[in-house]
């Protein structure tokens, strides 16, 4: 464990290092602060309308571009270290596969919480200064749960960009892969599923959709941050019709977690069985 350890604090020490950290930080801010301020411009009206709307909209966005950082963050952990001819020489330390690569993934695990709660948590700090339409015990909670969804968001993907690298043998093959990645999961599966009811008329079994759901990370996010009715309404499509089913936060943010440890999983056997 001291192995994966210091691993670990050197990878999140290079995330300081490079200004990773700072990086995300301003842009989880600037983004939860501008949509809380100018959220519902289009409509009119401009400043802190309403919480509930507001988390909504963080997600919207969110669930874009975390898993975007997240994969470019990581996709390189593995290839990359193997490209610069550093691989062998960690190795040729006691310290095994499994414990280098979870190491690396507890470091930028850690860059992309501390991140999360600098950046949302700043910006829950400003909503609740500012506004007078939601007391600052609702937007801690608010923001608390969105925060845990949006950590283990991040470190799904960053559990796929490990796997991506070590199936890998060059960076620009993996940088090429997580962006399919991204764009598949992201942008890609709920078409697929609005595809297969329209292609069989509806006769899809519906209470199987909503289950299906829980096969992409991305609409899990998605769903856990939905709040009431409304909130379906702004998504549409098959994500109303997994908010329907009802399934609890608790359940949702155990179902991310086992999104987290599959990949991790799978890639620390996949390293085993790498050629260096």
């Amino acid at each position: 464990m001291k192995a994966v350890w210091i691993v670990a604090v050197k990878e999140f020490r290079d995330g300081l290092r490079n200004r990773w950290i700072v990086a995300i930080t301003l842009i989880f801010c600037l983004l939860a602060v501008g949509l809380a301020y100018f959220g519902a411009a289009a409509s009119g009206a401009v400043g802190f309308t309403s919480l509930p709307a507001t988390i909504i909209s963080l997600a919207s966005l969110g669930v874009i571009i975390i898993p975007l950082i997240a994969l470019l963050l990581a996709y390189d952990a593995i290839v990359g270290e193997d490209e610069n001819g550093t691989l062998l020489l960690l190795l040729t330390y006691p310290l095994e596969r499994g414990q280098l690569l979870l190491g690396k993934f507890l470091g930028h695990g850690g860059i992309l919480a501390a991140s999360t709660v600098l950046g949302f948590g700043a910006a829950a700090l400003v909503i609740s200064l500012v506004s007078a339409r939601a007391a600052w015990q609702e937007v801690a909670l608010a923001f608390a749960q969105f925060m845990v969804s949006a950590i283990l968001l991040g470190w799904v993907f960053v559990a796929f960009a490990y796997l991506i690298s070590v199936f890998s043998n060059e960076k620009s093959r993996a940088a090429g892969l997580a962006l399919l990645t991204w764009f598949g999961l992201v942008l890609v599966f709920d078409l697929l599923l609005l595809g297969i009811l329209v292609i069989t008329e509806g006769q899809l079994q519906p209470a199987l959709l909503p289950y299906l759901l829980l096969l992409n990370p991305a609409d899990v996010f998605r769903l856990t941050n939905l709040s009431g009715a409304s909130a379906g309404n702004v998504y549409g499509g098959v994500l109303a019709m997994g908010q329907e089913v009802g399934f609890s936060v608790a359940t949702l943010l155990g179902v991310q977690l086992l999104w987290v440890i599959v990949p991790l999983v799978v890639a620390v056997q996949v390293f085993k069985r790498r050629k260096i």
